[in-house]
Order: C-alpha cells, then sequence, then structure tokens
C-alpha cells in the first residue's frame, strides 16, 4: 500500500471572513454540433461582481448536452479537441439513445459525459488562478443550435 505524505508550503495563505455566496447565470446562443464558446471573461465578470477575493467559483452546465472544461483556445486546438470527440463519440454511430428517442443526439449525451457539466476554479486574490493559456469553455454537443444558460456560483471571502 503506497503512503502519502502531505507538506504544507510556504505558499500556503489562510484568510478569514463572513462567507459570501453569489449565483449568476450566463447566457448566450450556440451552434451545436461540438461548438466551443470561450466564456473565461463572463466568469471573470461574475467573480468581479461577486467581490469575493478568496474561495471558488463554480461554471455549471444544466442539461444533458454540453460539458465545461478548460483548454487553451485557439482554432488548432478547438479544431483538435473536435476531431478528438468525433473519434471516440462518432455523430453517425448508431447510439442505443437514437434508437429508442429518434432524436439524433445520442452522441450529444455520451459527449457531454464524458467531459463534465461543472468545473470548480480557485479565486486568489480577486483572481481565477488559471494558467497563462488556459481558457474556461462550453461545449456544446447538442445536434442543433441552442439558446444556453450556464450557472456560475462565487463562493469565498
Amino acid at each position: 500500500m503506497a503512503s502519502v505524505i502531505v507538506t504544507a508550503s510556504s505558499e500556503t495563505h489562510c484568510r478569514e471572513g463572513l462567507l459570501r455566496v453569489a449565483t449568476g447565470t450566463i447566457a448566450f446562443a450556440s451552434n451545436g454540433h461540438a461548438d466551443v464558446i470561450r466564456i473565461t471573461d463572463e466568469v471573470r465578470d461574475t467573480v468581479r461582481q461577486a467581490d469575493v477575493h478568496h474561495g471558488t467559483v463554480t461554471v455549471f452546465a444544466p442539461g444533458a448536452t454540453g460539458a465545461i472544461t478548460t483548454i487553451e483556445y485557439e482554432p488548432g486546438v478547438v479544431q483538435d479537441l473536435q476531431e478528438v470527440l468525433e473519434s471516440v463519440v462518432p455523430s453517425s454511430h448508431a447510439w442505443q439513445h437514437n434508437i429508442n428517442n429518434g432524436d439524433g443526439n445520442g452522441h450529444s449525451h455520451v459527449r457531454a459525459g464524458l467531459v463534465g457539466p461543472s468545473l470548480t476554479i480557485p479565486i486568489v486574490d480577486g483572481r481565477l488562478t488559471l494558467g497563462r493559456w488556459q481558457e474556461i469553455v462550453f461545449c456544446d454537443f447538442d445536434a442543433r443550435p441552442r439558446q444556453r444558460s450556464l450557472v456560475a456560483q462565487v463562493m469565498g471571502i
């Protein structure tokens, strides 16, 4: 059995104060078909409006055909992500969901399940702790354009 040793680094800080919870929405139209939409600025705006300096923000995609993740948001990476998902979860496959429901978006549900509906990001000194090229994105895997509304909840002090 492996043992795990946890040590505190000199970077560890403790902040105290009254807990604040602020919930907002990020609404937009998407094209479906593995549309990847950058939402980093909208999440930053939500954090700024919440006036939380230390805590977390969770972005959640209600529904069963959308997902949230981070990538380097540039056309090549977006295309690579779309191609990998098409390779791993092909839209042309005979999905049981399509056979049962006839709506043609079985691949959308599977892709959303693989990527996941939410993302939590630490907030330190009022800023998202994203890496230099890391952007928050919503992936719309549905088989048609949609109006989307994400939940962004900020918790902290």
